[in-house]
Order: C-alpha cells, then structure tokens, then sequence
C-alpha cells in the first residue's frame, strides 16, 4: 500500500476556508501566525474573511493555499499520518516541496509569495482567458488550439483523460471553446482567471522567478518521493530545481501524466491537501 498527499493550485480558495481548522487544531494556528510573522501580512484575514476580490488576486491566492496545506501537514504529522508520494498541481508543487524540505518553511513562504506577485505583476497587456475543455481527447485539444485564427491559444493543464484547460487571448479561447463544442466536446467552461498562466507569456514571470530562487537555498536530498508538474518524472537528486521551478510558470502543467505515474508506482490511496477535494475528482477519473 502506497499514499500520496496531493496539493491544489489556484482556483481551490474561496472565503473562509481553513477557519474551522484553525478553530480546533494549535498545530494550525501556529502556521498561520508563523507566515504572517515572515510576511508581515495577515494571512487568516485573507483566508477567513475575505473580501473574496481580495482573496482572489493571485499573490494573495497563493500563499493562502500554500498556508492551508501546510497547516493541515502539521496536523497530519501529528497523528503519524504521513505519504510514499507526493505531487501538486502548480502551486501544489510548491507544499510538495516544502513538506519533503527542499525548501525550509520561511524560504517557501517567501517565495510563494513572491511568485503569486510575479505572476500577477507580469501578465502582458491584453485581455486573458482561460477555459477547461471536458469530453475531448487531448491531441484534438491541442489541434483545435492550432488552428484558431483569432488568435493565441495554447493547452494549459493536462487535468485528466478528457479533460484540457487552454489559456490565451480571450476572442481566441472563446473560439477554441465554440469549435470544441461542435467537434463534440460535453462542456467548455470559462474559468476564473486573470492571466495566460502555463503558457509562453509568462516568460517574463518566469525569468523573474529564476532570480528569485537564486536567492535561496535548496535541498536535493528529497525525504519524499516528488512527481513534477512539467514532465510527470520524479524529481531526482542532480534536477537543477530552480531551473525547472522558474520554466514551471509558463510550461503545461501535466497532471493527468503525474497521476498516471504514481499509479505507475503503486499508489494505491490519494489524500489531498488543501481548501476543496478538486484534485481528487482527477484521480478518480484516471484510474
């Protein structure tokens, strides 16, 4: 038998999630008081009570899910509850990598913090949208995407089998969703989102990101086993992780191909870490 901790991205938030937690558990208000203190900003706030605008932007997203998740590992550890396996979905990766020290808990505090600012900051002019494409198989997600002439628009996330999210310019995402309707497509559903996140776009983000991270220490004796986001492997000792970390803001996030390889290794149980259990409806359709 084999667990893995799976951790959610952005779009898993929504206005008092973790409150009830924090009500009942010392370990998960240690947490927060711990990354308010780095950050100097009044994470339980955000997280409890909102406005949900101000939840909502990303640099505030971010780091209260981060926090959610961490706090709930602690509990978790508590009760010698513990994971084989572990991966995130974008911002997910980033609790994967903390919990298995990589990171210490002050530097992925700071530098979740800094890249929800990054990613906020340096979305190109333009107007964005992002959009999940249910029903398709994903090489004609991605040939849908190729030929849209309005113009850019690219897959995004590989959530699982049928199942696509595309990011890009808003006449063209609404193009590929109207096409993907008529190619057969059971829904095309706009999402909540402000930016091009996982795509070329991000480039300026990402380059940003990477000074970042140079900044900080890393550790590659990983305690856990760790399945990246950018091409579903695991993470190994030699991986230059600021490299991949900094590339990850404007990759596809593979996550049908992350969950498809711990079942490879024998995962039998998935626990998810964080404010709802969107991931978890993942992997019950890709197994």
């Amino acid at each position: 038998m084999k667990t893995a901790f799976l951790f959610p991205g952005q779009g898993a938030q929504y206005v008092g999630m973790g409150k009830d937690l924090y009500e009942k558990y010392e370990e998960v208000r240690k947490v927060y008081e711990s990354v308010n203190e780095i950050l100097n900003i009044d994470v339980k706030k955000i997280s409890f009570e909102g406005p949900e605008e101000e939840l909502n932007q990303t640099k505030n997203t971010q780091i209260a899910i981060l926090t959610m998740s961490l706090a709930i590992l602690e509990v978790l550890k508590a009760n010698g509850i513990n994971a084989d396996i572990l991966a995130g979905l974008s911002l997910g990766e980033y609790s994967a990598l903390i919990y298995s020290n990589v990171f210490s808990f002050e530097d992925g505090i700071k530098i979740v913090r800094k890249r929800g600012e990054l990613m906020q900051e340096n979305v190109p002019e333009g107007n964005w949208k992002m959009s999940a494409i249910v029903g398709l198989e994903d090489e004609k997600v991605e040939e849908i995407c190729k030929n849209v002439k309005s113009g850019f628009v690219v897959p995004a996330n590989y959530n699982c089998p049928g199942q696509v999210a595309i990011s890009g310019e808003a006449e063209a995402v609404l193009e590929a969703m109207q096409i993907s309707k008529d190619s057969g497509a059971k829904r095309a559903l706009e999402l909540k989102t402000n930016g091009p996140f996982h795509t070329e776009k991000l480039s300026e983000a990402a380059s940003k990101l990477k000074l970042e991270l140079s900044k900080i220490e890393v550790n590659n004796n990983f305690t856990k086993t760790i399945i990246k986001n950018i091409d579903a492997k695991e993470y190994k000792k030699g991986d230059d992780i600021k490299e991949i970390l900094s590339k990850h803001v404007m990759s596809p996030v593979k996550f049908k191909m992350t969950i498809e390889k711990m079942l490879e290794l024998g995962v039998d149980t998935f626990v998810e870490i964080g404010p709802r259990k969107s991931i978890i409806r993942v992997c019950k359709k890709s197994k």
